[in-house]
Order: C-alpha cells, then structure tokens, then sequence
C-alpha cells in the first residue's frame, strides 16, 4: 500500500491501521537547512523564516545559534576540571543571553512566557551538572541543548507569525550505531513514521547534529553535523533538493580568506565535491555528499545573506573537463617509515595499516618506494602510539606543519599536459609528497604549510586567470 504525504491524516492513519507503511515522496519536499551563523541573531532567525515561508512543504533543518557550541563545550571542560563556579557563571551568561534574545524574536506575550519557560527549564538542566561529579560521558547530554533550544525558538516565532509549523525532535529518529555511523534502517523507519504524524504541517522543523546513539543516550553525528542530517533526511524522503545555508554564495573556486578575484563555481559532481570538502573546503563536509549521492538527491548550497544568488548545484552530473577548483588542508602531518623488509616483501603495507586501523586514524595521502612509505595523517590524538607500534617494522620519522594542496576537476590521466600547469605554477615551491591517478578528480601535493598562500595564489593565477 502506498501513502503520499499529501494524503490528509485519516488517510494516514488508516494505512497505518490497515497494513505496512510504504511511503513514496514524490519529490514533494525540500530539505532546507541552516547553520548556526543563519541563526545567530533574532533578525536573521527572521530572515530564514522568510526564506522556507512560501506555502511549500518543507523539512527547516538548524543548527545552534552561532556561538552557542563552542560556549557548551567550555562549559563542560570547566565541569570536566572541576571549576565549577566558572562553569556556572558561563551557564548564568549563556541564559541571559537566550532571554534577551526572546525579547527581540517574540512579540505575544503568552509565546514569549512559554519560550522563557523553556529556556529556563534547558538551562536549570544544564545546571544541575554543576551539583554533582561530572564525567565526559555526560558532555553530549550538554551539547545537545544548543540545537534543542534554537530549534523551539525558531518554532515558537513560525507559530507567532501564523504558519503551521511542527517541532520534531532529531533524538525520535536520527540514531548511530555502535561504530558511530548512521544506523540507516532505524532512522528510516523512525523518520517516516515522524513524518506521517506532522503530514499536516507546512514547515517541519527539527535539529542538526544531534542523535542518540545505539544504547539511547545523547549524542552527535560528529563527521558533517548537521549538513550530515539533512543529506539523511534527504535521501530518505527522496527530497527535490537538499539546500545548505551557510554565510557564503556556494564554493568558491580557491580559498577567498588568502585569494582575491575568486569565483563560485556553479555546477559540481558529488565526487568533485567529496574531494574538495575532504581537502580543505569548509562549506561542505564529506560525509554529508554520500547520502544524497547514493540516492541521486541534488544538493545545492546557497547564501542566507543573498537568497538570489543560485549558489553552487551538487548532482550526479559529470562535469566537461578541465580545473574546478583549489583547496588546502592545514594541521597535516606526515609519518615515513623507512625499512629494508619492504624490500620484495608483500604483507608488510597490511602491518601498517592494520596499525592506524587499530587506533582509527584515517590516512590522507600515502606514497611508497621499494624501502620506504610516506603516510599523512590529520588526526595526531593517537599519534604516540601510532609511531610506537610502528618502530617496530623500521625507521619512523614525523613532521608536523604540512598542509595538502588540492587541485580538483576533471582530469584525464592518459591526456598530455594534464598536471604541467599546475607544477609550473608551483615551481620554487618544494613538494614533499604528490598524489595523482588515484583519482581523475584530484591532484594532491603535499608542501610545508608556511608556503600555503603562495602556492594558492599562484595556482590561481595559473589555472584560472585571476
């Protein structure tokens, strides 16, 4: 039996009743969330609400107010050290602040006493951590109020305004399982069932980030955060279109904080996406890209700041060839292992990878010769023990410092010419490890970070003219 969310409850209810739930979204909804900097403020809470307020069926995903994270994990580092007076006095001048901000969101005065109520009972709960022993098993419990909390806001401003808005809690659906990856199966058919229950809403609101995890307790996404569940929402309700708001007009084709005259590239595939996320792009996360490449959901990012500009389009489309973009990726370090049983070995690669296996730190890049292997990391916190273990195939050397250089497009490996501008561009620029074929959408150079500005800019100039 199917059922359309367009369907009104009676009919909902009665396939419930009557046999299995089948859902099919028939591209009916978009998934449309924002960032805690599209939140930071009453007037652009207001802003945003203008922005999904146009008579369509959406899902509004929201982060914490911008600020408001940061703030929480202070907090929990004071109560994790014991400095609990210090802890308090946060607490005290976070609330404040959230009661300040209900005075210029809400205008009814009865929504402004029940949103006061509701901050007031957040933070008497973020409080009573400051009475007892507290552990950093009960951080996340803390960090969850901040989406908590901008979301309930956000929904008490849409109800003042007149629009049929629902509240739905990310903790009902969105769950990881033991290894901290989305359980998929749980979170589909717990949002589907969330979902029939507000078929009657305009605007379905709910948080980003935050989850429980596989023994029910609190928890985040951690990788992508919130742009994680809206890509997840997304691609289970076979969304149009997943939209991320963020402060900036889609990717731009180098990093503007150290380029001038850079552009925002309009169309990417998810593959050209993931890689320049993964190296360096702060606008998007990885991670997020998966879902709605997986189910062909296109994924557009766009300006809260400048709702007309179209932004950057994400979808399964392959784009003609040639250089998209450039990224870098900071607080890079590198690990080289120099033995002579590499030498006409096979097995020895299994013993060093099974070593970052065991302690879960991704590698970036890796290059290898007959005695020798250069592995980057970015995740040094088992660093230690990393190299420890590793001493005992060989030699281990670390440098700290790196930052990976990534040139992503469209790349043919058997085409002519293919990386010569981007060597001549960074020509005087030692290179301490290059990557190239594993991908036809990446060049990776790895380079001391003190030369990072200049190795963008004159990529830039070289492959884009500016």
């Amino acid at each position: 039996m199917i059922c359309r969310i367009a369907l009104d409850n009676k009919i909902i209810q009665a396939c419930f009743k009557y046999g299995p739930l089948l859902f099919k979204y028939d591209s009916i909804m978009q998934v449309l969330k924002f960032g805690g900097t599209s939140v930071g403020t009453a007037d652009r809470m207001k802003n945003v609400f203008d922005l999904v307020n146009d008579g369509r069926q959406k899902i509004v995903v929201l982060s914490a107010m911008a600020g408001t994270t940061n703030e929480l994990v202070n907090i929990t580092d004071l109560l994790y050290e014991g400095r609990k007076k210090e802890a308090a006095e946060l607490i005290e001048n976070l609330r404040t602040s959230y009661l300040d901000l209900v005075n210029d969101l809400l205008s009814d005065d009865t929504i402004k006493n029940e949103s006061r109520e509701m901050i007031e009972s957040h933070f008497n709960y973020i409080n009573s951590f400051t009475l007892k022993v507290f552990s950093k098993k009960q951080e996340k419990a803390i960090l969850v109020q901040g989406e908590l909390i901008s979301t309930a806001l956000f929904h008490s401003y849409a109800n003042e305004q007149g629009t049929n808005a629902s509240l739905l809690s990310a903790l009902s659906f969105m769950r990881i399982d033991k290894d901290g990856e989305p359980d998929m199966f749980y979170i589909k058919e717990n949002l589907n069932r969330e979902i029939a229950s507000h078929a009657g809403s305009d605007l379905i609101i709910t948080q980003g980030y935050i989850c429980r995890n596989a023994y029910g307790e609190a928890d985040n996404l951690k990788r992508g955060g919130s742009d994680y569940t809206a890509t997840i929402i997304g691609a289970i309700l076979k969304s149009e279109e997943v939209q991320i708001w963020t402060d900036i007009n889609g990717v731009h084709n180098n990093d503007p904080r150290y380029v001038e005259s850079t552009s925002v590239i309009r169309e990417l595939s998810f593959d050209e996406a993931a890689e320049l996320a993964y190296f360096g792009a702060k606008i998007l996360h990885p991670t997020s890209v998966i879902p709605a490449r997986d189910n062909k959901i296109p994924v557009r990012l766009k300006n809260t700041m400048d709702p007309d500009d179209p932004g950057t389009i994400i979808t399964s489309k392959l784009s003609e060839g040639g250089y998209k973009a450039v990224a870098a990726k900071d607080n890079i370090t590198v690990i080289k292992i120099k033995s002579d049983r590499m030498l006409l070995a096979y097995g020895f690669l299994r013993k060093v990878f099974e070593i970052f296996e065991i302690y879960k730190t991704p590698i970036d890049m890796i290059t290898t010769s007959e005695v020798a292997l250069s592995i980057t990391i970015d995740d040094t916190s088992h660093l230690n023990k990393v190299v420890r273990e590793l001493q005992d195939l060989g030699t281990v050397e670390v440098e700290r410092n790196q930052t990976i250089i990534c040139v992503v497009g469209d790349f043919i490996a058997e085409k002519a010419g293919t990386t010569l501008e981007i060597f001549s561009a960074l020509e005087g620029i030692p290179m301490r490890m290059i990557s190239y074929g594993g991908s036809r959408h990446n060049v990776s150079i790895l380079i001391h970070s003190n030369h990072k500005v200049q190795a963008l800019k004159s990529l830039s100039k070289q492959l884009f003219n500016s």
